[in-house]
């Protein structure tokens, strides 16, 4: 029987160590508790890990006006501050899995939380426009490396529940992102009023993130408490002789391909809605503080649809029909932002935040289209990297046109035409296909 079957794997002694002796049976009662702990401490460290994720994304969307007065920025530099995230996300993310073999997850991951702390700290007193962009870099940098290790850690501690476990990551990801939206600018006016103590509290936050994943730094070879299932660093006994399994050619995956575009054109979506969404808000005619309450409700969405669409995703043989329906809600959201933003600015809001709902999606798709944990590792990596590789000009662009057409029309028009082609490739990205498949080694 299973239950049997773990039992035994979970009390199998291991070989004696001169010296010390056999393991004893007390020494293997305790091993069920002992993993039984770390995968709560992991549970933790993935929540909070994820609320931090885009607060330094967010939160500069909020006082971005102010940001852009008090460094001196024009709409282009704004733009390519814009940018910046994706472009970080797309040079570091690639970095992850080697990273990860070499230290561990956990460990990347606890450094990566460590980064994010010290580049929301640093970033509002550096001075000037280069220091601000440096130190949102390494801000940026350990967001990076987490967001493609996510998904790998989840599928190597959860592997039986890697819908549940990527709606709660995501639901908690969209939490942040909405908190951060919601209070920075009321939280800047309590602490005085200047942007810089507004934009620096959230390292704190992120400093809380660090403490889960200090004791799981040497768990890096341990067996999760559910079905091991190996991972870019895990360090697992093979027998004389086995030689570790090839790398795939990713590349050669149509799949991957699909699901790389998929991700950069809904990276693309979101970005340019962290950054400018507010900002148009305000060009209509809402107070500062509305605008801000408006892109929490586009980013708090996320937090009970990221949830459910994970776990209705893993339900369905094609998650096409997910992609449809989040599109479409984009698609009239950016037709309301259009014609009338600040009359319907509330449902506008709701409609966007629906269609960036597409992310979780994204994350979703990464653990069912590949079979197992280190194909699972390089196909986020490759989707993630070359997706936000991807989104890398849509901030930007958004910022020139705003700059050069006197209003927001032309990139309303740009963000709806984007929008066509994500449905397609999210179609594409959504069938029923294993990268292993695809991209074995010949």
């Amino acid at each position: 029987m299973a239950s049997e079957e773990t039992r035994t794997a979970e009390t199998r002694t291991e070989p004696s160590v001169p010296g010390r002796g056999a393991t004893t049976a007390a020494d293997a009662r305790r091993t069920p508790r002992t993993r039984a702990w770390a995968t709560r401490l992991v549970v933790v460290g993935i929540v909070l890990s994820a609320v931090n994720l885009r607060p330094a994304i967010t939160s500069l969307g909020a006082l971005l006006e102010e940001v852009r007065d008090g460094l001196g920025m024009s709409g282009s530099v704004a733009g390519l501050l814009t940018s910046v995230p994706p472009l970080c996300f797309a040079v570091f993310g690639v970095t992850a899995p080697r990273l990860a073999r070499r230290f561990g997850p956990a460990a990347v991951v606890c450094a990566g939380m460590a980064a994010i702390t010290a580049g929301l700290l640093i970033r509002p007193f550096a001075g000037g426009t280069a220091g601000f962009l440096a130190a949102s870099a390494l801000a940026l940098m350990g967001i990076a490396v987490s967001n493609v290790l996510m998904p790998v850690i989840v599928k190597r501690w959860f592997p039986d529940r890697v819908g549940s476990m990527t709606g709660l990551y995501s639901m908690a990801l969209a939490l942040g992102t909405s908190l951060a939206a919601a209070v920075t600018v009321p939280m800047t006016d309590a602490l005085g009023g200047g942007w810089q103590p507004g934009l620096a509290v959230w390292a704190g936050l992120a400093a809380v993130a660090v403490l889960p994943w200090l004791p799981l730094v040497r768990e890096r070879g341990a067996a999760p408490a559910r079905g091991p299932v190996p991972m870019a660093g895990d360090q697992p006994r093979r027998p004389a002789g086995q030689r570790q399994q090839a790398p795939l050619r990713i590349t050669r995956s149509r799949t991957a391909w699909a699901l790389a575009v998929f991700f950069g054109l809904q990276a693309t979506a979101a970005y340019i809605t962290m950054g400018w969404m507010a900002q148009i808000f305000r060009d209509a005619g809402v107070a500062a503080g509305t605008a801000g309450v408006l892109l929490a409700v586009t980013m708090v969405m996320g937090v009970p649809l990221a949830f459910v669409i994970p776990r209705l995703a893993t339900r369905l043989p094609h998650q096409g029909p997910i992609v449809l329906v989040l599109g479409a809600c984009g698609l009239a959201g950016y037709a309301g932002l259009y014609f009338a933003p600040a009359a319907g600015a509330w449902a506008w809001a709701v409609l966007l935040g629906i269609s960036n709902c597409a992310f979780p999606l994204a994350l979703t798709m990464v653990g069912m289209r590949a079979r197992t944990g280190p194909g699972v590792a390089q196909l986020s990596a490759f989707a993630q990297s070359t997706g936000y590789l991807i989104s890398i000009p849509g901030p930007l662009l958004v910022g020139v046109l705003y700059q050069h057409s006197g209003g927001w029309g032309v990139p309303i028009a740009l963000m709806a035409g984007l929008m066509l082609p994500q449905m397609a490739v999210g179609c594409l990205a959504g069938r029923d296909r294993i990268v292993e498949d695809e991209a074995a080694p010949r």
